[in-house]
């Protein structure tokens, strides 16, 4: 009888085990690492977002900031409201691109902190809170189209740049002295609302939208005129980019687990999840039902057996090994007892027609039982001792059975 290989393995031809069995996922570990090396280097340049000064991308700001800094404008980028704050001194504008993004805190004290510095404000299309904040008392419509507009108002700057890209929100307020300009389509209110300064302080200036500033759009028609004049009153620019990442946009107390865990994760799981994928099909063992093929060559039943052997081994699936053995044993020892086939594995059957048939070697029926129909081995050791039991079990049937006396017919 053939039973599992027991020999130790050499060192080389486990090295060449392990490296057989975890090439697949260290190659595409390797794989991920490199990937991310190289996206790391393509991206290891100056990279910013929309509206930034820095940037030089469609939706950037870069050209309006070199504009700036040719007509003697210097621009001081700003990413909190506190740094905002504090470069937002006597004779500055300040820029604050997306107001929406602040807290109710963070509007009041930026408010606060520039009320009565002489200088210019101007927000990107406010909403309530922002404009409750800087421009108390104007009210928020719904958006327009954003379209090449003409001023239609007496602002100097706005007379001088002609028609410009303008459009989305739309402010209306009864203050006196505001200006009003680039209307909507009819009777719409305007899309850029500049309120007046009071004693010893700044003026406000309200843009329905952002798109004359992007880096596209400033060649076109009078927006660079209109950017320069609004931007550049002021020698210099403090140009607020405000961020969810802020520190101050979240009180210590209200923070949850999300926002402990650094910017950019959502990005990084989503590449995880691409990286999983391909993963789970390359791995997928097959997508279909078996197919059987013929072997292109033949390989004795010692080899094939063998190979079984080494697998379960190498899997330390003693279960199927075990099982293999005793239902092998059972086939075997059905036809020598007077057993059909179909009752070989039916252990009320088997067991008293094997337990009639041993009588040099008494056996109880517990035994027989545990033998042949018993638990999985505990160990290699126990499995090997299994095997042997069976082996002798068989060897003693099939020799009572050669040495039985025949009846003879008679003559």
């Amino acid at each position: 009888m053939t039973t599992a290989a027991t020999d130790t393995p050499a060192p080389a031809s486990t090295a060449r085990g392990l490296w057989t069995r975890f090439r697949g996922p260290l190659l595409a570990l390797l794989l991920l690492v490199v990937s991310g090396v190289v996206l790391g280097a393509l991206q290891s340049g100056e990279q910013h977002g929309r509206l930034d000064p820095r940037s030089a991308d469609r939706t950037g700001s870069r050209a309006l900031s070199q504009l700036l800094a040719s007509h003697g404008v210097s621009t001081q980028v700003a990413t909190s409201s506190e740094e905002a704050a504090a470069a937002a001194g006597p004779d500055t504008t300040l820029l604050v691109t997306d107001p929406d993004v602040l807290t109710q805190d963070q509007l009041t004290g930026l408010h606060t902190a520039t009320a009565h510095t002489p200088g210019r404000t101007v927000l990107l299309a406010p909403r309530t809170e922002a404009l409750e904040a800087f421009a108390p008392g104007v009210q928020m419509e719904t958006p327009a189209p954003i379209s090449v507009r003409r001023p239609s108002c007496s602002l100097p700057e706005t007379r001088r740049a002609g028609s410009a890209l303008l459009g989305g929100l739309r402010y209306t307020t009864a203050l006196d002295g505001a200006d009003r300009c680039y209307p909507g389509a009819g009777t719409g209110g305007p899309t850029l609302l500049r309120l007046p300064a009071p004693d010893n302080g700044r003026d406000t200036v309200l843009l329905g939208s952002a798109d004359l500033l992007y880096n596209h759009h400033l060649a076109e028609h009078g927006n660079a005129s209109l950017a320069l004049q609004l931007l550049g009153k002021h020698k210099h620019l403090v140009w607020y980019l405000p961020s969810v990442s802020d520190p101050s946009s979240v009180q210590d107390d209200q923070r949850g687990f999300l926002d402990l865990i650094p910017a950019g994760w959502r990005w990084a799981l989503l590449q995880l999840a691409f990286a999983a994928v391909p993963a789970a099909l390359w791995r997928a063992r097959r997508l279909g039902p078996l197919v059987a093929e013929r072997l292109p060559v033949t390989v004795p039943a010692a080899e094939t057996t063998e190979g079984h052997a080494r697998l379960y081994e190498q899997a330390n699936a003693r279960d199927r090994a075990a099982a293999v053995l005793r239902s092998a044993t059972r086939t075997r020892l059905a036809p020598l007892i007077g057993v059909s086939s179909a009752h070989a594995h039916t252990a009320d059957v088997l067991l008293p027609a094997l337990h009639t048939h041993l009588t040099s070697t008494p056996a109880t029926e517990a035994g027989l039982h545990a033998l042949l129909f018993g638990p999985a081995p505990a160990d290699d050791k126990a499995l090997v001792h299994l095997a042997d039991q069976l082996d002798a079990l068989e060897s003693s049937i099939v020799s009572q059975e050669r040495h039985a006396p025949r009846e003879h017919p008679d003559r």
